[in-house]
């Protein structure tokens, strides 16, 4: 008789892997924040993918009165964090992130939940993010799309892509998948991305991953959600982790050689006190040195989190202000 399935992995509690590959999620999670109501943005779920059963959560404003002086709406793909591993649309720290960007930036909001690691390991999430993409092209070409996507209202032409943490990962993928030449996503055009803290990984440790560890995140914990996602036996100079590790390097497909694609304008932002400060800030420069559009901003003092977990807060009035300002440029 066979000895009975233990624990391999545990993040917290909340997600256990077992020894026989089956997984437990707990539904138990006591969230700090809570909702935020703003009557000046409606917000609605939409069915994106069949096949997989995914949702995304849509909002609007109410006023087309909006910051950037145009008179269309600009759509933000907003791709939360989670290490892969964890999170939803329906979370509060999301909702309310997202109840921020679409009111601060008078923006259409759509934010897609993705399939999550171990049960589906990357690159399932940057597959379904780009299938989100593909839902908001479908709605403008179709002849009865959703109502609140009208192409009256909404600018299919000024559509940006920001990535939190893991989604920041994502969201890199995505500009690498889709390069400057986004022709087979027409009429969506996608000018921009955004990456917040953008969750990469490699082997050789940086100064910041080796500091002091933040109130949400420590190593050990970035370490499990690497190998929770990265595809099984992967170190983390995967491509998927480590755009410029020797994996990437190595690697023939042309889509992971950056020096040759060609990428829309980028934004980088970290908090001075991030564990992935110093990924994030390796990553921007590489890319400028490259010759690439992408700028880095750091707010001093900040950790994981502080645009994300607290939308309404000054610091979060700085974020939304470079995002504006990111947005006109672009």
């Amino acid at each position: 008789m066979g000895s009975l399935p233990y624990i391999v992995e545990d993040c917290m509690g909340f997600l256990q892997l077992y020894s026989d590959g089956s997984v437990f999620r707990s539904n138990d999670i006591k969230f700090h924040e809570t909702l935020i109501q703003d009557d000046t943005v409606s917000f609605k779920d939409c069915l994106y993918d069949k096949k997989f059963n995914l949702f995304l959560r849509l909002y609007k404003p109410q006023s087309n009165k909006n910051v950037l002086e145009n008179p269309k709406l600009p759509v933000v793909i907003f791709l939360r964090g989670g290490g892969f591993c964890f999170g939803s649309r329906t979370w509060p720290h999301v909702h309310n992130c997202c109840m921020r960007l679409a009111s601060g930036l008078k923006a259409v909001v759509i934010t897609p939940d993705y399939r999550l690691s171990p049960e589906h390991r990357l690159p399932a999430a940057v597959e379904d993010a780009m299938e989100a993409v593909r839902w908001l092209q479908r709605q403008m070409l179709s002849v009865c799309g959703d109502a609140w996507l009208s192409n009256s209202d909404v600018d299919f032409d000024r559509v940006f892509i920001v990535g939190d943490s893991s989604g920041g990962n994502i969201a890199h993928h995505l500009a690498v998948r889709f390069g400057s030449d986004s022709r087979e996503m027409e009429p969506v055009r996608i000018r921009g991305y955004v990456l917040l803290a953008p969750f990469f990984g490699g082997v050789v440790r940086t100064k910041s991953e080796e500091g002091p560890s933040e109130h949400m995140l420590t190593l050990d914990l970035l370490d499990r959600f690497w190998r929770l996602s990265l595809p099984v036996g992967e170190s983390r100079d995967h491509p998927f982790a480590n755009p410029f590790g020797e994996d990437a390097a190595n690697n023939n497909n042309n889509n992971n050689n950056l020096a040759e694609v060609k990428l829309e304008p980028m934004l980088v932002m970290v908090g001075g006190n991030e564990l992935l400060k110093d990924r994030a800030q390796d990553y921007a420069n590489k890319l400028k040195q490259l010759g690439k559009d992408i700028e880095y901003v750091e707010f001093e003092g900040c950790q994981h989190g502080f645009f994300t977990h607290d939308s309404y807060s000054l610091v979060a009035n700085e974020v939304i202000q470079v995002l504006t300002r990111f947005m006109l440029q672009t």
